[in-house]
């Protein structure tokens, strides 16, 4: 049982040490905002994960031979710029470093990022492109502007996105 837990608490540490580095600190370097941000991270592709990942769940079931970790009931992963919510989320990570390399979300699957509001009943996620793919009814409501399809792929460092079989609903933004 002992190990079993520190198994889980080494697991979790792992995932919040990743990209711990460019986290907001109180009395920022010089040079540094209030953000924690350089000149040059400032200028980082708006979609790009920032700081480390901090996973909540009502379980979690790791396996360190399959290098996965199970998340189930009112999961949130959280990062700096962004938060997925979903039902179940299946994290995989890297042997050695404990990265994250892909995550599935599933079940009322919910991004929010700044504006924008991506919903949808599944969700891939992978960290060497950071894209996450939607599926299963995805919705995308951005500033009242409605985007649906049958596909969404998501690709966060670009700030750019493709969907298939899409429906576009603008807001009338005139007088106002």
């Amino acid at each position: 049982m002992l190990r079993q837990l520190f198994t889980v608490s080494f697991f979790v540490f792992l995932i919040m040490a990743t990209d711990v580095f460019t986290c907001a600190s109180a009395n920022p370097p010089k040079g540094e905002d209030k953000a924690g941000e350089t000149k040059e991270s400032a200028k980082a592709p708006a979609g790009e994960v920032k700081g480390p990942i901090i996973l909540t769940s009502k379980t979690l079931l790791s396996d360190n031979n399959a290098r996965t970790a199970l998340f189930e009931g009112s999961v949130v992963a959280k990062t700096e710029n962004m938060t997925l919510y979903s039902d179940k989320m299946l994290v995989y990570y890297a042997e050695g470093t404990g990265n994250v390399t892909k995550i599935v979300a599933e079940g009322s699957v919910k991004l929010v990022k700044k504006d924008l509001v991506v919903t949808s009943k599944v969700a891939h996620y992978f960290a060497d492109e950071e894209k996450i793919i939607f599926t299963g009814e995805p919705k995308a409501v951005q500033k009242g502007d409605i985007v649906t399809g049958t596909k969404m792929t998501y690709w966060m460092k670009e700030d750019r996105s493709f969907v298939e079989n899409s429906r576009v609903l603008l807001e009338n933004k005139k007088g106002k």
